[in-house]
Protein backbone atom coordinates (compact mmCIF):
# COMPACT_ATOMS: atom_id res chain seq x y z
CA UNK A 1 0.00 0.00 0.00
CA UNK A 2 1.51 3.17 -0.76
CA UNK A 3 0.66 6.53 0.68
CA UNK A 4 3.02 9.40 -1.58
CA UNK A 5 3.38 8.52 -4.79
CA UNK A 6 5.79 11.35 -6.39
CA UNK A 7 5.77 11.97 -10.18
CA UNK A 8 9.32 12.43 -11.23
CA UNK A 9 10.41 14.19 -15.31
CA UNK A 10 12.16 11.18 -16.78
CA UNK A 11 13.44 13.64 -18.96
CA UNK A 12 15.92 15.27 -15.94
CA UNK A 13 18.99 13.47 -14.43
CA UNK A 14 18.79 15.95 -11.91
CA UNK A 15 15.09 15.34 -10.63
CA UNK A 16 15.60 11.66 -11.20
CA UNK A 17 18.82 11.73 -8.25
CA UNK A 18 17.29 13.84 -5.89
CA UNK A 19 14.09 11.36 -6.03
CA UNK A 20 16.24 9.18 -3.81
CA UNK A 21 16.29 11.79 -1.09
CA UNK A 22 12.43 12.22 -0.94
CA UNK A 23 10.98 9.42 1.63
CA UNK A 24 7.98 8.68 -1.47
CA UNK A 25 6.53 5.45 -0.81
CA UNK A 26 5.98 4.83 -4.88
CA UNK A 27 8.06 6.99 -7.75
CA UNK A 28 6.89 6.95 -10.84
CA UNK A 29 9.07 8.08 -13.43
CA UNK A 30 7.10 10.41 -16.04
CA UNK A 31 7.05 9.94 -19.92
CA UNK A 32 4.33 11.89 -20.81
CA UNK A 33 2.53 14.65 -19.70
CA UNK A 34 6.01 16.23 -18.20
CA UNK A 35 8.50 15.22 -21.35
CA UNK A 36 8.55 17.21 -24.78
CA UNK A 37 7.90 15.02 -27.65
CA UNK A 38 11.40 15.24 -28.91
CA UNK A 39 12.93 14.74 -25.68
CA UNK A 40 11.76 11.18 -24.77
CA UNK A 41 13.42 9.02 -26.88
CA UNK A 42 16.32 10.21 -24.31
CA UNK A 43 14.31 10.26 -21.42
CA UNK A 44 13.28 6.39 -22.08
CA UNK A 45 16.97 5.48 -21.86
CA UNK A 46 17.44 7.58 -18.68
CA UNK A 47 14.90 5.79 -17.22
CA UNK A 48 15.82 2.64 -18.59
CA UNK A 49 19.79 2.89 -17.35
CA UNK A 50 18.52 3.92 -14.16
CA UNK A 51 15.83 1.51 -13.61
CA UNK A 52 18.45 -1.22 -14.21
CA UNK A 53 20.66 0.13 -11.40
CA UNK A 54 18.02 0.52 -9.07
CA UNK A 55 20.23 2.04 -6.59
CA UNK A 56 19.07 -0.25 -3.63
CA UNK A 57 16.08 1.46 -3.55
CA UNK A 58 12.96 1.16 -0.54
CA UNK A 59 10.40 2.91 -2.88
CA UNK A 60 8.85 1.13 -5.92
CA UNK A 61 9.60 2.33 -8.95
CA UNK A 62 7.20 2.95 -11.68
CA UNK A 63 6.75 4.59 -15.11
CA UNK A 64 4.14 6.28 -16.63
CA UNK A 65 3.86 5.95 -20.39
CA UNK A 66 2.08 7.89 -23.32
CA UNK A 67 -1.36 6.65 -24.05
CA UNK A 68 -2.02 3.39 -25.54
CA UNK A 69 -3.73 5.06 -28.82
CA UNK A 70 -0.23 6.70 -29.14
CA UNK A 71 2.70 5.81 -31.22
CA UNK A 72 4.64 6.46 -27.86
CA UNK A 73 3.47 3.95 -26.18
CA UNK A 74 4.95 1.02 -27.73
CA UNK A 75 8.24 2.82 -27.84
CA UNK A 76 8.33 3.66 -24.17
CA UNK A 77 7.64 0.07 -23.27
CA UNK A 78 9.99 -1.66 -25.69
CA UNK A 79 12.43 0.22 -23.47
CA UNK A 80 12.12 0.88 -19.99
CA UNK A 81 11.00 -3.02 -19.90
CA UNK A 82 14.91 -3.69 -20.25
CA UNK A 83 14.52 -2.13 -16.64
CA UNK A 84 12.19 -4.33 -14.67
CA UNK A 85 9.83 -1.11 -13.34
CA UNK A 86 8.06 -2.26 -10.36
CA UNK A 87 4.57 -0.83 -12.75
CA UNK A 88 3.44 0.53 -15.34
CA UNK A 89 1.02 3.81 -15.15
CA UNK A 90 -1.27 4.16 -17.91
CA UNK A 91 -2.85 7.57 -18.48
CA UNK A 92 -6.00 8.32 -20.18
CA UNK A 93 -7.32 5.13 -20.09
CA UNK A 94 -10.65 4.85 -22.00
CA UNK A 95 -11.87 1.49 -20.15
CA UNK A 96 -10.65 -1.04 -18.39
CA UNK A 97 -10.19 -2.81 -21.75
CA UNK A 98 -7.24 -0.76 -22.23
CA UNK A 99 -6.13 -2.41 -18.86
CA UNK A 100 -6.69 -5.57 -20.64
CA UNK A 101 -4.70 -4.56 -23.61
CA UNK A 102 -1.62 -3.15 -21.83
CA UNK A 103 -1.33 -6.53 -19.69
CA UNK A 104 -0.66 -8.51 -23.33
CA UNK A 105 1.86 -5.78 -24.15
CA UNK A 106 3.59 -6.28 -20.40
CA UNK A 107 3.04 -10.12 -20.97
CA UNK A 108 5.14 -10.10 -24.25
CA UNK A 109 7.74 -7.26 -22.89
CA UNK A 110 8.60 -9.57 -19.86
CA UNK A 111 9.40 -12.22 -22.13
CA UNK A 112 11.66 -10.21 -24.31
CA UNK A 113 13.45 -9.13 -21.31
CA UNK A 114 13.76 -12.03 -18.81
CA UNK A 115 11.41 -10.40 -16.42
CA UNK A 116 8.94 -12.65 -14.51
CA UNK A 117 5.64 -13.12 -15.67
CA UNK A 118 3.27 -10.74 -14.36
CA UNK A 119 5.80 -8.89 -12.15
CA UNK A 120 4.95 -5.41 -13.83
CA UNK A 121 1.49 -3.94 -12.09
CA UNK A 122 -0.72 -1.40 -13.47
CA UNK A 123 -1.82 1.86 -12.34
CA UNK A 124 -4.42 3.59 -14.61
CA UNK A 125 -5.27 7.58 -14.52
CA UNK A 126 -9.09 5.80 -14.65
CA UNK A 127 -11.56 9.07 -15.44
CA UNK A 128 -9.42 11.24 -17.72
CA UNK A 129 -11.86 11.08 -20.33
CA UNK A 130 -15.52 11.52 -20.46
CA UNK A 131 -15.83 7.57 -21.43
CA UNK A 132 -14.35 6.28 -19.08
CA UNK A 133 -16.69 7.21 -16.02
CA UNK A 134 -19.55 4.92 -17.53
CA UNK A 135 -17.20 2.21 -16.99
CA UNK A 136 -15.59 2.27 -13.70
CA UNK A 137 -17.25 -0.20 -12.16
CA UNK A 138 -15.63 -2.72 -15.05
CA UNK A 139 -12.19 -2.33 -13.14
CA UNK A 140 -13.61 -5.22 -10.68
CA UNK A 141 -12.50 -7.50 -14.24
CA UNK A 142 -10.16 -6.02 -15.67
CA UNK A 143 -6.71 -7.83 -14.63
CA UNK A 144 -4.93 -9.27 -12.27
CA UNK A 145 -2.03 -6.78 -12.51
CA UNK A 146 -4.22 -4.46 -11.13
CA UNK A 147 -2.31 -1.96 -8.42
CA UNK A 148 -4.91 0.31 -7.88
CA UNK A 149 -6.57 3.49 -9.26
CA UNK A 150 -6.16 6.96 -9.24
CA UNK A 151 -8.00 9.81 -10.72
CA UNK A 152 -7.30 12.97 -12.72
CA UNK A 153 -9.32 16.04 -13.64
CA UNK A 154 -7.20 18.35 -15.90
CA UNK A 155 -7.92 16.47 -19.31
CA UNK A 156 -11.36 15.98 -18.15
CA UNK A 157 -12.07 19.50 -17.46
CA UNK A 158 -10.25 20.51 -20.79
CA UNK A 159 -12.33 17.71 -22.39
CA UNK A 160 -16.06 19.11 -21.25
CA UNK A 161 -15.01 22.26 -21.69
CA UNK A 162 -14.82 23.41 -17.98
CA UNK A 163 -14.17 26.47 -16.64
CA UNK A 164 -13.40 25.82 -13.44
CA UNK A 165 -12.69 22.83 -11.68
CA UNK A 166 -13.39 24.11 -7.86
CA UNK A 167 -16.83 24.82 -5.82
CA UNK A 168 -17.33 26.13 -2.99
CA UNK A 169 -14.78 26.41 0.10
CA UNK A 170 -11.87 25.21 -2.46
CA UNK A 171 -13.15 21.86 -3.06
CA UNK A 172 -14.03 19.72 -6.58
CA UNK A 173 -17.11 21.20 -8.22
CA UNK A 174 -19.87 18.70 -8.94
CA UNK A 175 -18.51 16.87 -12.17
CA UNK A 176 -15.00 16.42 -10.53
CA UNK A 177 -16.19 14.95 -7.17
CA UNK A 178 -18.31 12.61 -9.33
CA UNK A 179 -15.07 11.46 -11.19
CA UNK A 180 -13.27 11.20 -7.33
CA UNK A 181 -16.03 9.68 -5.98
CA UNK A 182 -16.33 6.86 -8.27
CA UNK A 183 -12.79 6.25 -9.04
CA UNK A 184 -12.92 5.86 -4.70
CA UNK A 185 -16.08 3.36 -5.63
CA UNK A 186 -14.38 1.32 -8.12
CA UNK A 187 -11.26 0.87 -6.25
CA UNK A 188 -13.01 -0.44 -3.53
CA UNK A 189 -14.95 -2.95 -6.05
CA UNK A 190 -12.04 -4.19 -7.31
CA UNK A 191 -10.33 -4.54 -4.14
CA UNK A 192 -7.46 -2.38 -4.91
CA UNK A 193 -6.14 0.79 -3.29
CA UNK A 194 -7.93 4.34 -4.42
CA UNK A 195 -4.97 6.73 -4.78
CA UNK A 196 -6.01 10.52 -5.14
CA UNK A 197 -4.88 12.92 -7.33
CA UNK A 198 -2.37 15.54 -7.05
CA UNK A 199 -2.98 18.85 -5.57
CA UNK A 200 -1.53 21.48 -8.15
CA UNK A 201 -0.60 24.12 -6.09
CA UNK A 202 2.99 22.77 -4.51
CA UNK A 203 3.29 26.19 -2.51
CA UNK A 204 0.27 25.92 -0.33
CA UNK A 205 1.16 23.26 2.65
CA UNK A 206 -1.80 24.21 4.16
CA UNK A 207 -4.43 23.46 0.95
CA UNK A 208 -2.33 20.39 0.66
CA UNK A 209 -2.55 18.85 4.32
CA UNK A 210 -6.59 19.94 4.26
CA UNK A 211 -6.89 17.69 0.92
CA UNK A 212 -4.86 14.93 2.02
CA UNK A 213 -6.96 14.66 5.20
CA UNK A 214 -10.02 14.99 3.01
CA UNK A 215 -8.99 12.01 0.82
CA UNK A 216 -7.85 9.84 4.12
CA UNK A 217 -11.52 10.96 5.24
CA UNK A 218 -13.49 9.41 2.41
CA UNK A 219 -11.41 6.32 2.19
CA UNK A 220 -8.62 7.14 -0.05
CA UNK A 221 -5.18 5.73 0.90
CA UNK A 222 -2.66 7.48 -0.96
CA UNK A 223 -2.27 10.53 -2.94
CA UNK A 224 -0.28 11.87 -6.32
CA UNK A 225 2.62 14.55 -5.38
CA UNK A 226 3.86 16.75 -8.22
CA UNK A 227 6.62 17.93 -5.96
CA UNK A 228 9.52 16.56 -3.47
CA UNK A 229 8.03 19.10 -0.63
CA UNK A 230 4.67 17.76 -0.47
CA UNK A 231 5.55 13.63 0.12
CA UNK A 232 6.16 14.46 4.19
CA UNK A 233 2.98 16.10 4.55
CA UNK A 234 0.61 13.13 2.39
CA UNK A 235 3.04 10.72 4.39
CA UNK A 236 1.78 12.15 7.57
CA UNK A 237 -2.04 12.23 6.50
CA UNK A 238 -1.88 8.67 5.33
CA UNK A 239 0.02 7.34 8.71
CA UNK A 240 -2.34 6.12 11.24
CA UNK A 241 -1.99 7.75 14.89
CA UNK A 242 -1.24 6.15 17.80
CA UNK A 243 -4.47 6.09 19.38
CA UNK A 244 -6.00 4.84 16.01
CA UNK A 245 -3.65 1.61 15.86
CA UNK A 246 -4.34 1.14 19.36
CA UNK A 247 -8.39 0.90 19.00
CA UNK A 248 -7.97 -1.27 15.47
CA UNK A 249 -5.77 -3.42 17.61
CA UNK A 250 -8.49 -3.92 19.78
CA UNK A 251 -11.21 -4.16 17.91
CA UNK A 252 -10.11 -6.85 16.07
CA UNK A 253 -8.65 -9.01 19.35
CA UNK A 254 -12.39 -8.17 20.81
CA UNK A 255 -13.39 -10.44 17.43
CA UNK A 256 -10.58 -12.89 17.68
CA UNK A 257 -11.62 -13.56 21.33
CA UNK A 258 -15.16 -13.78 19.76
CA UNK A 259 -15.58 -15.71 16.20
CA UNK A 260 -19.54 -16.21 16.07
CA UNK A 261 -20.09 -12.80 16.90
CA UNK A 262 -21.38 -10.25 14.44
CA UNK A 263 -22.01 -7.70 16.49
CA UNK A 264 -19.72 -6.64 20.34
CA UNK A 265 -19.67 -3.66 22.76
CA UNK A 266 -16.67 -2.00 22.55
CA UNK A 267 -15.97 0.93 25.26
CA UNK A 268 -20.22 1.31 25.26
CA UNK A 269 -20.68 1.42 21.66
CA UNK A 270 -21.78 -1.42 19.26
CA UNK A 271 -19.24 -2.70 16.76
CA UNK A 272 -19.87 -5.05 13.97
CA UNK A 273 -18.20 -6.47 10.48
CA UNK A 274 -17.58 -2.95 8.84
CA UNK A 275 -15.76 -1.43 11.83
CA UNK A 276 -13.33 -5.03 11.96
CA UNK A 277 -13.04 -4.45 8.34
CA UNK A 278 -11.98 -0.85 8.83
CA UNK A 279 -9.76 -1.71 11.46
CA UNK A 280 -7.80 -3.94 9.44
CA UNK A 281 -7.37 -1.00 7.04
CA UNK A 282 -5.98 0.94 9.02
CA UNK A 283 -3.62 -1.68 10.45
CA UNK A 284 -2.85 -2.22 6.94
CA UNK A 285 -1.94 1.80 6.55
CA UNK A 286 0.28 1.56 9.49
CA UNK A 287 2.48 -1.11 8.52
CA UNK A 288 3.44 0.47 5.43
CA UNK A 289 4.59 3.69 7.75
CA UNK A 290 6.70 1.27 10.17
CA UNK A 291 3.56 2.31 13.06
CA UNK A 292 2.06 -1.08 13.49
CA UNK A 293 4.87 -2.43 16.26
Amino acid sequence: MYRSLLFVPGDSEKKIAKSETVPADLIIFDLEDAVAADARPEARLRVRDYLKARHDRSAALYVRINPLDTEDAPKDLDIVMEGAPDGIVLPKAHAPADVRTLEKLLDAAEKKHGVTKGATRILPVATETPAALFTLGEYRHAATRLAGLTWGAEDLAAAVGAMSKAGDNNEWSDPFALARSLCLFAASAAGVQAIDTLYADFRDAAGLAASAARARRDGFTGKLAIHPGQVETINAAFTPSAEEIDEARAIIELFAANPQAGALSHKGRMVDMPHLVQARKILALAEKSGGGR
